[in-house]
């Protein structure tokens, strides 16, 4: 983990191993904060020989030796020779100097920030794993181009806090440009609002190279994604035909062989009905690391929208939530008929009429309240609530479509929490 310092370097002595392009940017911003420079190098650059000639360097026209580090408060090791840059940081490192391998990274002790300079603030950017000096500077650009990030006066915790948030909107790009091995990260898109998707799981899409989408979920946020990120859409419509799941996880696991950071864009959480865990198998068994992040479940985000607690003090003390595909047997149905657990199926519009008729049948009252709400938290969510006995013909009537959530319970009664109405415009009521 890499802690970012502001070092000052006024008057002090920095230490340049090399004379070529790269070492002339460390230069520029070595001299930018006032340092005394020396540069050790058999040959300079145009650019150095210009900042030679005005006397803001002095340079040593030979190889790099152990002692021309002795005094320094800081080392670029910047000669171009993979062995020579490392040889200089073991001297410094040696001699409790800081040192920055201008080539790698991976053998100094400290590295070079992109600077954001706004109203007497700077902010310093840093990779924190690997070095990628492209990823900060892209990351740089960016931020800099966002109108009012800093404003005159701010305290530096409101720049961090402000920083933080451009980030986690996921308005900028944090894809790695180095090589890298392959990746996967499942990500819970929550129920369909964009605005319920996890801070965690925005800044996953904007370090993704390729997301493997389902057809429900934010699909809002992939039109904000950068052009050359690729989107493969593998959802299933309703009645329809898709990718088997075997399909789609051959194509996680080949999409990070290539050396890939590939999101996996579920709707809801990938551990609730959505064969996250198969995915997770499928990539372990081939090496590939796998990261989740939870999203916010429909199955408890929908009725809450709708003003429905799964559970109430009182009324429910407990929820069952069920896959509706398939027909439930007579003791899931038990704990609903005695009225203290509250019912959620999800993916049960096409079998309705069978989950009702077994519900019946399994002794749940038929007053008992039932909530449907159809694209919930989306612009045309749709709410209708009818005693569990009508249920079926109120929802035919008013033509309710997947996907939509099925709440069976005394907490659906609209009288449950007076102070809560239905939210929805487009409500129906039987």
């Amino acid at each position: 983990m890499t802690t970012l310092l502001g070092l000052d370097l006024r008057d002090r002595l920095a230490v340049v191993a090399g004379g070529g392009p790269v070492a002339a940017v460390k230069v520029a911003l070595l001299l930018e904060a006032g340092a005394r420079i020396r540069v050790i190098a058999p040959a300079l650059c145009e650019d150095l020989v210009d900042a030679f000639a005005a006397h803001r360097i002095s340079w040593e026209m030979r190889e790099v030796i152990e002692t021309d580090l002795d005094g320094a408060w800081l080392v670029v090791a910047a000669t171009g020779d993979r062995a020579a840059d490392e040889a200089v940081c073991r001297w410094a490192t040696a001699a409790r100097t800081w040192s920055i391998n201008a080539g790698s990274g991976q053998h100094g002790t400290a590295r070079s920030p992109a600077l954001l300079r706004r109203a007497g603030l700077a902010i310093g950017i840093v990779s924190q794993e690997s070095p990628d000096p492209r990823r900060i500077v892209v990351l740089r650009d960016e931020l800099a181009a966002v109108p009012d990030l800093v404003k005159e006066g701010d305290d530096p915790n409101v720049a961090i806090e402000s920083v933080d948030a451009v980030i986690a909107s996921a308005a900028v790009d944090l894809r790695h440009r180095r090589p890298r091995p392959g990746r996967v990260t499942l990500v819970g898109g929550g129920p369909g609002a964009e605005d319920l998707m996890t801070v965690r799981g925005r800044i996953a899409l904007s370090e993704a190279d390729v997301v493997i989408t389902d057809r429900l979920g934010p699909r809002s946020v992939l039109g904000r994604l950068p052009v050359d990120v690729e989107v493969i859409h593998v959802g299933k419509v309703p009645g329809g035909h898709g990718p088997t799941q075997a399909e789609i996880n051959a194509l996680l696991i080949e999409q990070a062989q290539r050396g890939r950071h590939v999101v996996r864009l579920k709707g809801g959480d990938p551990f609730l009905f959505g064969r996250g865990g198969e995915e997770v198998i499928a990539c372990r068994e081939h090496g590939i690391p796998v990261e989740v992040v939870p999203g916010v479940s429909s199955a408890l985000s929908v009725p809450a929208i709708a003003g429905i607690p799964v559970t109430h003090r009182g009324t429910a003390s407990s929820v069952t939530i069920a896959h509706g595909h398939h027909r439930l047997s007579p003791a899931a149905y038990a704990p609903v008929a005695d009225g203290t657990t509250t019912l959620v199926l999800l993916m049960a519009v096409t079998l309705l009429a069978d989950h009702v008729a077994d519900a019946l049948a399994a002794g749940v009252p038929p007053q008992t309240p039932v909530c449907i709400v159809e694209r919930g938290t989306l612009p045309d969510e749709r709410c209708l609530r009818a005693r569990l006995d009508g249920v079926v013909d109120a929802a035919e009537r008013a033509d309710l479509q997947a996907p939509a959530i099925i709440v069976v319970g005394a907490v659906a009664d609209p009288r449950l929490l007076a102070a809560v109405a239905d939210h929805s415009e487009a409500a129906v009521l039987a």
